[in-house]
């Protein structure tokens, strides 16, 4: 990386970490929408890692529901704390994805994403007529939230996960998983020629994002202390966290990071304004990004405030060069 290249990602380091923290002094209004955003970035990331092999999921909202349940659950019928039924609910949404994943991921393109919406309406279903558990149509509601409420407790859990999340989606860039599924988007048959399990690649990558999915949502319903079939299932967990990640950038982290921080400011803004249209906006934002910069912003950025080194001589091609040049002289 070149001295410009380090000096802008430096910049928007340090910009990002001041739009992080931010809202620890800006009160608790700020902290409760600082805590939705965060929500709504962990699941733009999760769902990013796993369309990095090609894979459309619409599941977002029923594994983000059927955390929020698992966890309630947990804490209300059984007394496990909140933190620890968090970590529980992770752990059992991503068996429970594992079980899917196994039947459904030898399905390809619209039959894979529409099986995904199938099983979150499967799952509200379920928790609907289970009222002995679940609480049925009225859901269920803690005796306290985590934390007692208290909004810098609840917002800083959200950002320890986002930074958690942020990890391990550098983690599926930089390791060899990011070869595996970008192979396997490119062309499985090519990624089957070079050695790639597909399937077992498939179903590891979807069950450790469903995880996360589901860990937000217990995170979430643990921080409000409440779970209904409505509030946990709602279609916006789905496709706010797609729109994010379009507008930032797919097939990397940054992209859905960005896109999570301006959409879910200027979602806020628009509710005040016009609170049963924003979802429009919302439309022609991802239509206009799709029709001119299929990139995201992050792509735009990069292609016109870095400099391109990926053709740069590497340090032993330049000293090779060198000394041709002075046996040539």
């Amino acid at each position: 990386m070149n001295k410009k290249n380090k000096s802008l990602a430096l910049g928007f380091g340090i910009l990002g970490i001041i739009i992080m923290i931010l809202p620890f002094f800006a009160g608790p209004y700020a902290r409760i929408i600082g805590r939705a955003v965060i929500s709504y970035m962990i699941l733009a990331l999760s769902w990013d890692i796993l369309i990095r092999s090609g894979q459309l999921s619409f599941g977002l909202a029923g594994l983000f529901g059927l955390g929020g349940y698992i966890s309630v659950i947990l804490t209300a019928n059984f007394g496990i704390p909140g933190l620890l039924s968090i970590v529980l609910a992770g752990v059992i949404v991503g068996i429970v994805a594992a079980v899917i994943g196994a039947a459904v991921l030898r399905l390809r393109g619209m039959y894979f994403a529409i099986t995904t919406m199938a099983f979150g309406e499967i799952f509200k279903i379920i928790m609907h007529n289970w009222k002995s558990v679940s609480g049925g149509p009225n859901g269920k509601i803690l005796q306290g939230a985590l934390f007692q409420g208290d909004s810098n407790l609840g917002y800083a859990l959200m950002l320890i996960l986002a930074l958690l999340v942020i990890l391990l989606s550098e983690y599926f860039k930089r390791s060899r998983y990011h070869f595996a599924l970008t192979a396997i988007r490119d062309n499985e048959v090519t990624a089957k020629s070079g050695g790639i399990n597909i399937y077992t690649t498939l179903v590891f990558t979807f069950v450790v994002t469903s995880m996360v999915q589901g860990i937000a949502g217990a995170a979430n319903s643990q921080l409000i202390g409440f779970v209904s079939p409505e509030s946990s299932f709602n279609a916006n967990y789905t496709l706010i966290p797609l729109a994010m990640a379009l507008l930032g950038g797919m097939y990397g982290t940054w992209g859905p990071v960005v896109g999570a921080v301006l959409l879910g400011v200027l979602g806020e803004f628009l509710k005040l304004y016009i609170p049963y249209g924003h979802l429009v906006v919302y439309g022609l934002i991802i239509i206009l990004v799709l029709l001119f910069m299929p990139q995201g912003i992050v792509g735009l950025i990069k292609r016109y405030l870095f400099v391109d080194t990926g053709n740069d001589p590497l340090p032993e091609e330049k000293s090779a060069t060198k000394k041709e040049l002075s046996e040539n002289e």
